[in-house]
């Protein structure tokens, strides 16, 4: 067999696809590259961290990461040499998977690039409230009726949906000013305690939506099994004091999103595109 000699001085170098500062977990892709190098090498396993391992002879790699969400992977990178001899070196990174949206959700927020959505003010029911314990395909208890201009402050809310080149979704809300509060989330939203009223908040800032599957207990038919989380306030038109949202109907013409309130009953508002 010759001389058995061990590998030495093994280095390793990850880059994560997209990441900047803004991104420290990359774009979303998984997609990371691997370098690995080491003297008196014969070949390399390089396990990710993730159950998972590639024999590479030449020492780089490409892989991509699965798992959704934002996860932290010890990447060890083995040097083989002669008669199985081995030297090894570790590297910990983050990376950020993107949840797969499904297309026909993502057509109907976006239209393809970027949409803007109303509240559908002209129909009973653009807001309204039901049990959270029981999973409704529409508010019951309470339905918002046309004429009832307490909630006007709403009327002429607009918010677009936009998706880039690697179909991450965005949202930016236009209260013209004043956001529809219930009296039990004020607070929640950084005023005062006080009735059901327009309010002042500041919302225009551009919010990148994480996307999972349902943590609810609906079912396919009463809703499409997708939520998504809004960063900050999670304010979209309606505010509630919630900042995680199910859609129960996506369409290019109508969506509707259901959340749990602070109040703890499930609150429902239905949108029309602009």
């Amino acid at each position: 067999m010759g001389e058995l000699v061990t590998p030495s001085t093994p280095a390793l170098d990850i880059i994560v696809a997209g990441t900047d500062v803004e991104n420290p977990g990359g774009n979303g892709t998984g997609s990371v590259t691997v370098t690995t190098s080491a003297t008196n090498v014969i070949t390399y396993r390089i396990d990710f961290g993730d159950d998972k391992f590639l024999i590479v002879p030449n020492g780089t790699t490409t892989y991509k990461y699965t798992n959704p969400g934002t996860s932290d992977y010890t990447v060890t990178a083995t040097a083989i040499g002669t008669g199985g001899l081995t030297s090894s070196t570790s590297k910990t990174i983050k990376v950020f998977v993107a949840f797969t949206i499904p297309p026909f959700i993502l057509d109907a927020l976006t239209g393809g690039s970027s949409k803007t959505w109303m509240i559908n003010k002209t129909e009973t029911g653009y807001f309204g409230v039901g049990p959270a314990a029981e999973f409704r395909a529409r508010a019951d208890w309470w339905l918002a009726s046309p004429t009832d201009m307490t909630k006007s402050p709403a009327f002429d809310d607009e918010v677009t949906f936009s998706k880039d080149e690697l179909d991450n979704v965005s949202m930016m809300v236009d209260n013209k000013g004043l956001t529809y509060m219930k009296d039990f989330s004020t607070t929640f939203y950084g005023f005062p305690k006080g009735p059901d009223a327009g309010y002042a908040l500041v919302t225009e800032d551009t919010k990148k939506l994480a996307f999972m599957d349902a943590t609810s207990a609906s079912t396919p038919e009463v809703s499409t099994r997708i939520q998504f989380v809004v960063p900050g306030n999670g304010i979209i038109i309606w505010g509630a004091g919630a900042t995680e949202y199910e859609i129960l109907e996506a369409s290019p013409t109508k969506i509707q999103f259901r959340n749990i309130g602070l109040d703890g009953n499930a609150w429902y508002q239905v949108l029309i595109p602009k």
